[in-house]
C-alpha cells in the first residue's frame, strides 16, 4: 500500500496518513458522513459545550489535586480517608494491587492528560517531580500487563508531548528526552518477563530482581490472560521506534504471533487465558471483555500505528467471528471457542464497554451504536455502569471502579457522526459523577452502584481516560492546544504519535497471518465505506437505530434474550428442554436427557445448554433466599450525604425497598449492647440508635430500642477491624418467634463503617444519617438547607433552586476547607478487595454467636425485588416463548412445588457422566472475576 499522501473516499486508505485517530482512526471519511447524519438533530450550543468542559477542567482539578496533596508520591489516592495508598502499608486486595509499584502511579498515568487538558505548566511540574521523585527499581512485584499500559505508556506519552511542546518554544525548552530514558530504563526491567519457550510474558515480574530468582517472589506462574499478553505492542514498538533499540518491538510481535497461531482456527476466536509454557487454552471462553478486550484494539491500532498488513487482516479475521458468533445486538456474549454457537454465560461485563469505540474505528457504525446504547440505558437505571449485569439486566456484580470505556466510545461515536445526541451522554456522566461519585478528597469508586456506597479507592486510569475523553468529547479544535489527529491512543489513553510508523524500521514486516488461514477477501476493506450505505440518506438514521433500545432495559416480557437457534424453528422442531421446565417425575423430560450429548450435534449443544441452566438456577434460587445490601448515608455537614456505607439488611422491622426511607439524628444506646431496657431512653427518643452486636439476639435488640421510642436501629459489629470489603455482608434473621411487632428499620455495620459514624460523632457531636434501600440524590437531601457553594456546584439540578441566606459565615466554607475538616475526622480505611468481594463465600457463624445472621456474599449480587426484572424484545415487544426461544437468567417457581431442585437433579447422575469437562467449564465460569 502507498504510503505518501491523503486519498478520498473510494480510494485505497493510505497506511500512515494523518487520521482522526483519536476521533475515528479507521477512516476519515467517516466524518465526512456527519451532515448526513446529523440533520434532524439539536446542536448544542458553543457556550453550552464550553461550560461543560469547564467543569471537566474544574472536576480533574478536584481529582489530580487532592491525590497531589494528600497522596502524592504514593501511587493512588483514597478518596475516602484522604490519605495514599502505598503497596505494604494497606490490606492487600489481592490482585488489585499488582498495577502499585511505588513508583507515583497516578501521576505518571496523568501526564499528557495535563497537556490535553491545556495545564502546561502543571504538567512541566509534574515531568520534574517525575525525574525528581520516581524510582524504577523497586523490590515490588508487579503486573507487566498494567506497568506497561499505565507506566511505560504514561511515561512515551508524556515524551511524546514533552517534545512537541519543546519544538512549539514556549515550553519544556531544558528537557532532553528524560521521561524517554526512563521509559527505556523500564522497558529492559520487563524484558525477562519474556523468558519462555512460548514468548508469552509471565504475567508479573520483580522490577528489582526480574523473574524467578527467590528474592523475586514470582515466576511460578504458568497462565496468562490474552490481553495481558497481547496489549503490549503499542509501548514496545514505540519505544523501539523512539529510541532505536529493535529488541522491544521483536518480543511483543513474538507475542502476538503466538496468541494468532494459538487461536482456535474453526472458530478464530481466542480464549481468556493460555498456558504461557504449552499453549493450552486454559480458560476456553471468549468474548470482547475482561481478559481479551485490548488484544483485539491492539490489533487493529498497530495496523494504523507500524503500518503492518499483516495485524489488520488479523484483527478483521476476529472480528468476523465476533460478528458471527459473539454479537448478538445489542449484546455481546461469551461464547465457547470450540462451540461458538453456545453461549458460555448469560452476563457481560463492563470492560466491554470499549468496544463500540473500537467499531467504530472499523467503521462499523451501527452494531457500535446499538451496544453503546444498550450500556447507555443500563447506565441510565444504576448511574453507573455495573461490573457485570445480566442478560435481562440485573445486576451481577454491583461495583464500579469509576471505569472510562463508556466515555471513550461515546467520544469516538460522536466524533464519528457528529451526532449532538453524544453530548448530551457526556452531560449524563458529568452529572453522575458529580452527584454519586465526588467526595471533599477527590472521586471515590462505586462499591455498589443499587446502594449508592463508596470504596476508598480513586484508581490511576480515572484521571488517564475519563477526563481526557470528556474534555475532548465537548472541545472544539481551537481548545486543544496541539492538533490530536496526530497522534493514536493505546489502551490507557496515552498519545503517541503517527510519524513512528516512518521512524527506524528495522523490524521485518514477514506477513505470517496467510501461513495459518485462507483469508476471506470480504474481510478487507482497503477503501473507505461508500458513506450513502453506511449512513443512508435519512437524518433520523441513528435515532431509528437507538429507538428500540430505548426501553430494552425497563419493559415488561417476561425473558431476556439470547440466540434463537433458527434451524430449529424453520425446521418445526420442538423446542430443546430447558433447565426451568424441568421435572424429574416427567418420562418425556428424562427421555430428552439421555439423548443429549449422544444422538446428534444438536443434541449435545442442548445437552451443554441444559447443563449451564442447571448450574445457573441452582446459584439464583439460592440468590433469591437473600436480601441486597442497604444503604447508610451520612447527611449532615461537613458530609452533606457523600459519604456511603454499605450495610447488611434485617429480615424483620421495616422494609426499606418498600418504603419510604429513614432519616434522623444517632444516638448510642445504654446499654450498648442493647440487651436490656434501655437507661437512656431520652437520647434515643425519636433518632436512629447505635447498638453493638453480642450477648443477645438482634430481635431482641431492636424490641429495646423501639419501647425506648428510637425510629431506627444500626448494629455495630463487635469484632475489631471487620470491613465490609473484606468479609461477606450477612442479613440479621429474626429469634425464630413472631418478629411483625418490630415496626422499625434495623442495618448491620461492620466495625470499620460504623468508626466512620462513631468518629464523626465525637468530632462533631451531632450526625444525622439516612436509612435506605440505596443512596439518594444530594439535591433531595440538601434541598431547603444552606449548603456551601462547591456542593451546589457538584449538583447542577440545584443551580436553579433558592437557597436561604446563611447566618453562620462558617456554614458557606470553602471546597478545601471542608476537604481539611473531613480529613481531620478519622475516617477508618474502607479499601475495596475486589478479589475477596468478587469470590467470597457466606460468613459461617459460630453457633456460640447468639447474633443469627443469615450470610450474603456480596459476589452474590442481587437486584432490589420491587424492581421489575423483565425484558423486552429489540422492537419493543413482548415475546412468548412460542415464538421465540429466550435465555430465563431468572427463577421461575417450580410448576410442582412437591419435587425439590435437590430431586429433580439426582436421577441424571448417570446421564451426566460424560460432559464433566463441559461442567467443570461452566462451574469455573461461575467464580470468574474480572
Amino acid at each position: 500500500m502507498s504510503e505518501a499522501g491523503g486519498r478520498g473516499c473510494g480510494s485505497p486508505v493510505p497506511q500512515r496518513a494523518p487520521w482522526s485517530l483519536v476521533a475515528a482512526t479507521a477512516a476519515i471519511c467517516l466524518v465526512s458522513a456527519t451532515s448526513v447524519w446529523t440533520a434532524g438533530a439539536e446542536p448544542m450550543s458553543r457556550e453550552e459545550k464550553q461550560k461543560l468542559g469547564n467543569q471537566v477542567l474544574e472536576m480533574f482539578d478536584h481529582a489530580y489535586g487532592n491525590y497531589m496533596e494528600h497522596a502524592y508520591p504514593a501511587d493512588e489516592l483514597m478518596p475516602l480517608t484522604c490519605r495514599g495508598r502505598v503497596r505494604g502499608q494497606e490490606p492487600s486486595r489481592g490482585d488489585v494491587d499488582d498495577a502499585l509499584g511505588k513508583f507515583s502511579l497516578t501521576l505518571i498515568d496523568s501526564l499528557d492528560t495535563l497537556v490535553v487538558l491545556n495545564k502546561t505548566k502543571e504538567f512541566e511540574d509534574a515531568v520534574r517531580k517525575v525525574l525528581r521523585d520516581v524510582n524504577l527499581d523497586n523490590d515490588v512485584v508487579v503486573s507487566v500487563f498494567e506497568t506497561n499500559i499505565r507506566v511505560l505508556g504514561g511515561l512515551l506519552g508524556g515524551h511524546s508531548l514533552a517534545i512537541m511542546l519543546k519544538e512549539k518554544g514556549e515550553y519544556m525548552q531544558w528537557y532532553n528526552d528524560e521521561l524517554l530514558q526512563m521509559a527505556k530504563q523500564l522497558g529492559y526491567k520487563l524484558l525477562p518477563a519474556f523468558n519462555t519457550t512460548s514468548g508469552l510474558p509471565y504475567p508479573r515480574i520483580n522490577l528489582k530482581f526480574g523473574i524467578r530468582k527467590p528474592e523475586a517472589r514470582t515466576g511460578t506462574e504458568t497462565d496468562t490472560c490474552t490481553a495481558c499478553a497481547g496489549t503490549l505492542i503499542l509501548e514496545f514498538a514505540a519505544l523501539s521506534r523512539f529510541t532505536g533499540a529493535t529488541i522491544f518491538e521483536e518480543y511483543a510481535r513474538k507475542a502476538l504471533d503466538f496468541l494468532w497461531e494459538k487461536r482456535q482456527r474453526s472458530s478464530n476466536l481466542v480464549g481468556v487465558t493460555i498456558n504461557i509454557h504449552t499453549g493450552d487454552w486454559v480458560r476456553k471462553d471468549s468474548g470482547v471483555g475482561a481478559g481479551i478486550d485490548s488484544y483485539y484494539e491492539y490489533l487493529l491500532k498497530a495496523y494504523v500505528l507500524l503500518g503492518d498488513d499483516s495485524f489488520l487482516e488479523r484483527f478483521n479475521t476476529h472480528y468476523d467471528a465476533i460478528m458471527r458468533y459473539i454479537s448478538q445486538p445489542p449484546l455481546l456474549l461469551d461464547v465457547h471457542i470450540h462451540k461458538p454457537m453456545l453461549n458460555a454465560r448469560t452476563w457481560m461485563d463492563a470492560l466491554l464497554a470499549f468496544f463500540p469505540g473500537l467499531q467504530v474505528l472499523k467503521g462499523d457504525i451501527r452494531p457500535a451504536i446499538e451496544t453503546h446504547e444498550m450500556l447507555y440505558q443500563v447506565i441510565k437505571k444504576h448511574n453507573f455502569l455495573p461490573e457485570a449485569f445480566t442478560t435481562d439486566f440485573r445486576v451481577h456484580w454491583a461495583q464500579h471502579p469509576l471505569r472510562p470505556e463508556f466515555a471513550e466510545s461515546t467520544y469516538f461515536l460522536y466524533k464519528a457522526t457528529g451526532d449532538p445526541y453524544y453530548l448530551e451522554v457526556g452531560k449524563t456522566l458529568i452529572e453522575n459523577l458529580n452527584k454519586y461519585a465526588r467526595v471533599p478528597c477527590g472521586f471515590a469508586a462505586m462499591k455498589d452502584v443499587r446502594t449508592g456506597s463508596h470504596e476508598d479507592r480513586m484508581d490511576s486510569f480515572f484521571l488517564a481516560e475519563m477526563f481526557k475523553y470528556l474534555y475532548l468529547l465537548f472541545a472544539d479544535k481551537e481548545d486543544i492546544i496541539f492538533d490530536i489527529e496526530d497522534y493514536i491512543f493505546t489502551t490507557e489513553a496515552h498519545l503517541l504519535p503517527l510519524w513512528l510508523s516512518t521512524t527506524n524500521q528495522s523490524i521485518s514486516k514477514k506477513n505470517t497471518t496467510s501461513e495459518y488461514t485462507e483469508l476471506d477477501d470480504s474481510n478487507f476493506d482497503w477503501t473507505c465505506p461508500n458513506t450513502q450505505i453506511l449512513f443512508p440518506n435519512d437524518p433520523l438514521y441513528a435515532q431509528s437505530i437507538r429507538e428500540p433500545l430505548k426501553n430494552v432495559v425497563d419493559k415488561s416480557c417476561p425473558r431476556g434474550i439470547i440466540r434463537v437457534r433458527e434451524e430449529s424453528f424453520r425446521s418445526g422442531a420442538k423446542p430443546p428442554l430447558r433447565a426451568r421446565d424441568f421435572m424429574a417425575t416427567n418420562p418425556e423430560h428424562l427421555e430428552i436427557l439421555k439423548k443429549m450429548g449422544a444422538a446428534s450435534s444438536i443434541d449435545a449443544e442442548d445437552g451443554l445448554r441444559f447443563m449451564q441452566e442447571m448450574i445457573e438456577l441452582s446459584s439464583q434460587q439460592q440468590k433469591e433466599q437473600q436480601l441486597p445490601p442497604r444503604a447508610v448515608q451520612i447527611v449532615s455537614h461537613p458530609f452533606f450525604g457523600r459519604v456511603v456505607l454499605t450495610a447488611g439488611p434485617a429480615q424483620f422491622g421495616l422494609d426499606l425497598s418498600r418504603h419510604k426511607e429513614t432519616r434522623g439524628f444517632v444516638a448510642s444506646s445504654k446499654p450498648y449492647n442493647g440487651c436490656s431496657e434501655l437507661t437512656n431512653p431520652e437520647a434515643v427518643m425519636g433518632k436512629i440508635a447505635l447498638i453493638q452486636r453480642g450477648q443477645c439476639m438482634f430481635a431482641e435488640k431492636a424490641r429495646n430500642i423501639q419501647n425506648a421510642g428510637a425510629i431506627g436501629g444500626i448494629v455495630i459489629d463487635d469484632n475489631e477491624g471487620s470491613s465490609s470489603d473484606t468479609a461477606p455482608l450477612f442479613q440479621m434473621a429474626g429469634d425464630g418467634k413472631d418478629t411483625d411487632d418490630i415496626k422499625i428499620p434495623m442495618l448491620f455495620l461492620f466495625s470499620k463503617e460504623g468508626s466512620i459514624i462513631l468518629d464523626a460523632i465525637r468530632e462533631y457531636e451531632e450526625v444525622e444519617v439516612l436509612l435506605s434501600d440505596k443512596a439518594k440524590d444530594r439535591a433531595a437531601i440538601l434541598k431547603g438547607k444552606m449548603i456551601p457553594s462547591y456542593i451546589i456546584n457538584s449538583n447542577p439540578e440545584m443551580e436553579n433552586e433558592e437557597q436561604p441566606s446563611s447566618e453562620n459565615d462558617s456554614q458557606n466554607q470553602s471546597a478545601e476547607q471542608i476537604s481539611s475538616s473531613s480529613q481531620e475526622v478519622d475516617l477508618v480505611d474502607q479499601e475495596s478487595s475486589e478479589e475477596n468481594s468478587l469470590n467470597s463465600h457466606p460468613e459461617a457463624l459460630s453457633p456460640a454467636d447468639m447474633d443469627n445472621a443469615a450470610s450474603i456474599s456480596p459476589s452474590e449480587q442481587t437486584s432490589n425485588p420491587t424492581e421489575n426484572h423483565e425484558t423486552t424484545n429489540l422492537n419493543g415487544e413482548c415475546t412468548d416463548l412460542d415464538n421465540q426461544l429466550q435465555e430465563q437468567s431468572e427463577t421461575e417457581e417450580d410448576s410442582n412445588p412437591n419435587v425439590s431442585w435437590g430431586k429433580k437433579v439426582q436421577p441424571i447422575d448417570s446421564i451426566l457422566a460424560d460432559w464433566n469437562e463441559d461442567i467443570e467449564a461452566f462451574e469455573m465460569m461461575e467464580k470468574d472475576e474480572l
